[in-house]
């Protein structure tokens, strides 16, 4: 009796056992992913805010040149 007792201790420790190790595999492909994922996503943020940053110094180049002619309209107009 003592036999089969420490044998279905046993059994259910190789079976809790077995379950973690499971587990722990799931998760190390959770993380994995997910550090895959965090690595594109920064990716996709720097691309984004360099776009930014240039369409922002287009904005100003435009402006520029924008106010440059206005400048010149009123130059042109104000003269008699």
């Amino acid at each position: 009796m003592d036999n089969e007792l420490l044998d279905d201790k046993f059994d259910d420790i190789g079976e809790k056992v077995d379950f973690l190790i499971e587990l722990c595999q799931t998760l190390q492909m959770e993380n994995t992913e997910l550090i895959a994922k965090v690595e594109r996503l920064e990716s996709e943020l720097e691309k984004k805010n360099e776009t930014e940053e240039r369409h922002t110094e287009q904005q100003a180049v435009i402006k520029s040149k924008i106010d440059g002619l206005l400048s010149k309209l009123n130059t042109f107009t104000e003269t008699p």
